[in-house]
């Protein structure tokens, strides 16, 4: 694994290394989370779904997603 490549990101408290210009949608898509059902915070900020593939992770960044849950 080249290092110079890869980020480190913490996702609901847990600790992922990522590739360089890794998106917020490759990330959705890969923790396969229905984005219908989610909220995304990055760095403390609400995170427009729209814009997911154009936001890109930088080092350190850190992301809390939400899933909502149905019920009565």
């Amino acid at each position: 694994m080249n290092k110079k490549n890869k980020i480190k990101i913490v996702v609901n408290g847990k600790v992922l290394i990522v590739n360089l210009k890794f998106s917020l949608k490759n990330l959705i898509e890969k923790l396969k989370a229905p984005t219908n059902k989610i909220a995304i915070e990055l760095n403390e900020e609400i995170v427009d779904k729209k814009k997911l593939n154009k936001i890109f992770l930088k080092n350190k960044d850190k992301i809390e997603i939400v899933h909502f849950i149905g019920g009565g």
